[in-house]
């Protein structure tokens, strides 16, 4: 039997026709993070989940690679799967070693299903705090799974909100495993860049040297919007102090990607060629852009590449 599902009311598809950046990616570059969904008749979606997308495919997202001039993917599990993987596997498995994955796994999962996802290229585990997508788990159990992770070498993907770092600050600096925040903790852009709120972020960032920061999701923090200004692709500018701030002072440590398919955007789907070049911007040098696009993607996830 073939399982349908009808996506949630409102619910924005990806854009299907993303211009080409003007911004010429460097060789090797790594779309750090992204999703699949699906499709659902394939791998069905969770029932415990908050949402249900719109189908995006591994054929999709390579696709996309292939037109913004991306070499590799970093897949994370999209809670609409819950923990089951099997979608996000299925697509490392078909990308011929250029992708690796995070992934969602419970307390009980057995070391034969760890070990799978390992040899498919799964190099980390996320923890989701955003109470508007998920339930939060037991921090018992997060421990649980950090302490069956770390054999394997694996880091811990979080993703909350800015209001929330305060609390969560001592037990994400107890885990033992290096960090990856998603978003920049998702900072409110309408604020002082420099101002308490984002600097308390800076200052989690400064407690250990294994916290990383994917500097992504300008669509889901600007208020300014993708709006241009005089014609030049500078979109979401208001976003460019924080993502810029954490780029030139941590360069060794920072992440990008698109976010593909952009789950739950409720404004606007952003053109994926446009959010590419978005990168000089708060990458404002070569350098930069290379341990940013390749460098820092290829250490986390690709350590034994050549």
């Amino acid at each position: 039997m073939t399982d349908t599902f009808e996506k949630t009311p409102g619910w924005l598809d990806w854009y299907a026709g993303p211009s080409r950046p003007r911004y010429e990616l460097p060789e090797g570059a790594v779309d750090a993070h992204c999703h699949v969904f699906g499709p659902g008749a394939e791998f069905p979606y969770a029932p415990e989940r908050k949402y249900t997308p719109c189908d995006a495919s591994k054929a999709q997202l390579f696709a996309l690679r292939d037109h913004l001039g991306f070499t590799r993917n970093v897949v994370v599990q999209a809670t609409c799967h819950g923990a089951d993987n099997r979608a996000m596997v299925d697509a490392l498995n078909a990308s011929g070693g250029l992708a690796r994955g995070v992934a969602t796994v419970k307390p009980g999962v057995s070391d034969e299903e760890l070990r799978e996802l390992h040899e498919a290229g799964v190099r980390g585990v996320r923890f989701n705090f955003v109470k508007r997508l998920v339930d939060a788990a037991p921090r018992e159990d997060l421990w649980d799974v950090v302490e069956r992770i770390k054999p394997y070498g694996w880091h811990v993907v979080v993703y909350f909100e800015a209001a929330d770092l305060a609390d969560l600050r001592d037990f994400f600096l107890g885990i033992p495993v290096p960090l990856v925040v998603d978003h920049m903790g998702r900072p409110d852009v309408a604020k002082d860049p420099h101002g308490p709120e984002f600097e308390a972020f800076v200052d989690f960032m400064r407690a250990r040297p294994d916290i990383w920061c994917k500097v992504t999701c300008p669509e889901r923090l600007s208020e300014s919007g993708p709006r241009a200004l005089d014609g030049e692709r500078n979109a979401y500018r208001d976003v460019v102090p924080f993502a810029r701030r954490i780029v030139e002072e941590f360069p060794d440590r920072v992440l990008w990607g698109t976010d593909w398919p952009h789950p739950n955007l409720k404004d606007h789907m952003p053109d994926d060629g446009l959010l590419v070049d978005f990168i000089p911007h708060i990458a404002p040098t070569p350098e930069l852009r290379r341990k940013l696009l390749v460098d820092n993607p290829m250490r986390l996830y690709w350590p034994d590449a050549g």
